[in-house]
């Protein structure tokens, strides 16, 4: 008798955690009192568009809760579909988003995005990386791997989880000081609009580029980027600092 109780105490405690766990796309009540808010409700695509224009991209799709970015007949190439979100330009924030990619994926989170008229994305917007670190083409240098600071900073330590597994990673910008949180570890900290980050940027790809020039911006959108490779995101919540 006392075996069968414990067993329904066990069970009723563990039928208890499963319906406390938190449903994708949603926020806590103690999220809300924070100051989070959804970016996508797990069902549209409500406040995103194609970068540079008026539409949302054709090449993504909402499947199992996510966003997902299908894979181009030219994959790892521009696809013309980097997305952004529009209603509003963000400064000082904590942005927290969920990606998985699959093999030898590529794409980015972006933010401080500036649009360009017929430009990509990244040609006025940091980017912190997505990849499939063991399979991607462009795995060989550090500030390429997932979490970093693309072509500019490495993600250390290099953390990712392999291709088709979740990733959580929480990008945090205040008054110019950044650090991203991936998969709960401390990966990479700067500081923005320095004499360090200055010479950062020189010895980057970005160094001619206009829309690195004098910046980045100081507010700017969040975007995520069409590679040419299969990506899922989602639970991506942004607060305001």
């Amino acid at each position: 008798m006392k075996k069968g109780i414990i067993y329904a105490t066990v069970l009723m405690a563990l039928c208890a955690t499963s319906a406390m766990a938190q449903q994708n796309n949603t926020l806590t009540a103690k999220e809300k009192s924070e100051g989070w808010q959804l970016l996508f409700d797990g069902k549209s695509f409500d406040g995103w568009r194609k970068c540079n224009s008026t539409e949302m991209a054709t090449n993504w799709s909402i499947n199992d809760e996510a966003m997902q970015i299908h894979q181009g007949e030219r994959a790892g190439r521009l696809q013309g579909g980097d997305i952004i979100f529009a209603p509003k330009k963000f400064s000082s924030f904590e942005l927290s988003v969920d990606w998985k990619i699959a093999k030898e994926g590529n794409s980015g989170i972006f933010y401080y995005v500036v649009e360009y008229p017929g430009k990509p994305i990244y040609y006025a917007g940091l980017e912190v990386q997505v990849l499939d670190n063991w399979n991607a083409g462009d795995n060989k240098l550090s500030n390429h791997l997932a979490g970093s600071l693309y072509d500019i900073l490495p993600a250390l330590p290099s953390n990712a989880k392999p291709a088709g597994e979740w990733n959580t990673i929480v990008i945090r910008v205040k008054d110019g000081k950044a650090t991203h949180v991936q998969n709960g570890e401390k990966v990479a900290e700067y500081e923005i609009w320095t004499e360090a980050w200055n010479a950062l940027i020189a010895k980057s790809k970005f160094k001619d580029w206009e829309g690195f020039q004098n910046g980045p911006a100081k507010e700017g959108y969040i975007g995520l980027q069409d590679h040419g490779y299969n990506c899922w995101f989602r639970n991506i919540k942004i607060r305001e600092l």
